[in-house]
């Protein structure tokens, strides 16, 4: 039985896909997701304070040549995972699914897309186009066998989240070519995408298994068939167990003021994971997650805070940060 009582739509003989079809599965509405890369903008000016001479220019076609790769990775994604989607009870709508889409036209879309955003790169700068490269190759990874890492268990999440760091570094590389962000920086970055990516699969495990359509969502990725609601919320906890680890360990080693946004960074963990557990969650589609006055609120305080303590200083920090013992009289 499926999930809507019909048979996905895969089974039916799709129509000739159109350009707007094409268009589609190159996933514009997911540019949302590059906001992670203006933290990287932000801490880089902040702790390098690098010249700003052809700054704005290098930030536009940067986020152009970002909006391209990712666009070449979601063409591949679409196409490569269009009978897998058909079993997905919102994926089934997607345009690979029930349009009959040309590989010739797909494979020279993805082809298109690749070299124009690596192309753009090429003007930002040297790290910036490495990254780039670093980039796609995820994508390949992702989704092209024989390694195929979606369809494994815990892999799948990381290796997906780590577009996270990636676009961190892009967004620092724009500006400052001289230097990489620091690895604590991008470890816990990494994490907090493996955390909001764990939460998204939570949330559709939750979702299909509560209509007792475990089978289709087995069949819709094969690392479903080891995961269950506990393992997935354990893995959750873990991931922002490791990003807030690592991201403390960035703040009292690059800039002590960056602590107070700590608790703020919590509240957007706490937040999204709030999220992930309600029916039919936003959680599930990422791109959407601005629809969310919550978690809006929750990521608008967040970056004010590190925006804010980027630029004023506590010297008191400082003095409350060294080791103090209070003695204790023996007499």
């Amino acid at each position: 039985m499926y999930a809507d009582g019909c048979k996905p739509a895969a089974a039916i003989s799709p129509p000739r896909a159109s350009l707007k079809e094409y268009l589609a599965i190159a996933r514009f509405d997911h540019a949302t997701k590059h906001v992670f890369i203006l933290p990287g903008v932000i801490v880089a000016y902040a702790l390098r304070e690098p010249p700003l001479d052809h700054a704005a220019g290098a930030i536009a076609v940067g986020f152009l040549s970002a909006v391209a790769i990712a666009s070449a990775n979601y063409v591949l994604n679409e196409w490569l995972d269009r009978e897998f989607d058909a079993f997905h009870p919102t994926k089934r709508t997607r345009s690979a699914v029930l349009s009959s889409l040309s590989p010739h036209l797909v494979y020279l879309q993805y082809f298109l897309f690749a070299s124009v955003g690596l192309l753009l790169a090429t003007t930002v700068g040297t790290s910036f186009f490495y990254t780039s490269v670093i980039f796609l190759i995820s994508g390949l990874t992702y989704n092209v066998k024989p390694l195929r890492s979606k369809d494994l268990p815990y892999l799948d999440v990381i290796s997906e989240s780590v577009n996270n760091p990636i676009r961190l570094t892009l967004g620092w590389t724009m500006i400052d070519h001289a230097a990489l962000p620091p690895s604590s920086l991008l470890l816990g970055y990494w994490a907090a995408g493996a955390f909001l990516m764990g939460a998204k699969r939570l949330s559709e495990y939750r979702d299909i298994t509560s209509s007792g359509n475990v089978d289709l969502l087995q069949r819709y990725r094969r690392s479903f068939r080891f995961y269950t609601a506990e393992n997935l919320t354990v893995s959750c906890f873990l991931y922002a167990m490791m990003a807030a680890f690592f991201i403390a360990v960035f703040l009292t080693k690059y800039r002590l003021e960056y602590i107070l946004a700590l608790p703020f960074l919590a509240i957007l963990f706490a937040s999204y994971l709030w999220l992930s557990l309600l029916k039919n969650s936003i959680a599930q589609r990422p791109e959407r997650m601005f629809r969310s006055r919550r978690l809006m609120a929750s990521l608008i305080l967040a970056v004010m805070a590190i925006f804010i303590l980027s630029f004023v200083d506590l010297p008191w920090l400082y003095d409350l940060s060294a080791p103090s013992f209070k003695p204790v009289d023996m007499q």
